[in-house]
């Protein structure tokens, strides 16, 4: 991080707190607009960083979140003082999304991108069945599961986790293809895959047994295949203080009981 960068823009999520912290900062620091500005400072949680991401993607300017949510994994602590060292000392980390492109039952193509999962979730009582392809060769013949979902590095703490899939380390060059509530194989408990490979879904039976994939927060329903891949043309940059960097949060989430 460049010790000459000066100019600061704020944004902030619609909760009380981030307004009211906002408001503090605003009264300590000068900002900028947007377009004016070398970072980003971010008030509010992960949900709401999940979404800057998407809605800043053509952005190039790195952000400082700093966390007005629940857990803020994604974010810093939330401190007015000395903000401006805080910023110059961040250490980046590049964040790459994953690509869902995915065909619908009536033959639309619907493409979205994901920076922490996509996954695949059954839409009514019936078990999904999906076929599982990585490289164009077929490795599940037929998955019955509530659903499956694919997971960066940044976002195996998240749903990945809830569904028992494995944290993975930053710079592991791998995704977490984990399955959700699986029924048949019974025992299979999903597989680490190379950021390299394309992972394509078949959903077998879609009119009788419906399936939608959610990319983040971005769902389409009614899918017959669902293709993800890692996305390198598309990158966004987080800061984090050095004493508590990313890496280091999920280092630590490996130790927690």
């Amino acid at each position: 991080m460049s010790k000459n960068i000066i100019k600061l823009a704020l944004v902030n999520g619609d909760t009380e707190a981030a307004s009211s912290s906002a408001a503090e900062l605003q009264k300590i620091y000068d900002f900028v607009p947007l377009e004016e500005a070398d970072v980003i400072v971010a008030l509010g949680g992960d949900g709401f960083m999940l979404h800057l991401l998407h809605e800043l993607l053509e952005v190039e300017v790195p952000i400082f979140g700093m966390n007005l949510g629940t857990v803020g994994f994604l974010l810093n602590e939330f401190k007015p003082e000395h903000l401006l060292d805080r910023i110059k000392d961040a250490i980046p980390f590049i964040m790459y999304p994953l690509k869902m492109e995915t065909v619908t039952v009536t033959g639309e193509h619907i493409s979205a991108l994901a920076f922490n999962e996509v996954s695949l979730l059954r839409e009514t009582r019936q078990t999904a069945k999906i076929k599982i392809y990585i490289d164009d060769k077929l490795r599940m013949e037929e998955l019955a599961c509530d659903g499956v979902l694919i997971s960066t590095p940044a976002g195996s703490t998240a749903y990945n986790l809830s569904a028992h899939g494995p944290i993975i380390p930053l710079h592991a060059d791998i995704l977490a293809l984990t399955p959700i509530s699986a029924f048949r194989p019974r025992r299979w408990r999903g597989a680490l895959i190379s950021q390299k490979s394309e992972i394509r879904f078949e959903v077998c039976q879609p009119a009788k047994r419906p399936v939608s994939a959610v990319a983040d927060t971005i769902e389409v329903r009614n899918v017959k295949s669902v293709a993800v891949k890692q996305d390198y043309s598309n990158a966004k940059t987080l800061l984090f203080d050095k004493e508590h960097t990313l890496e280091e949060r999920i280092l630590n989430e490996q130790f927690i009981s």
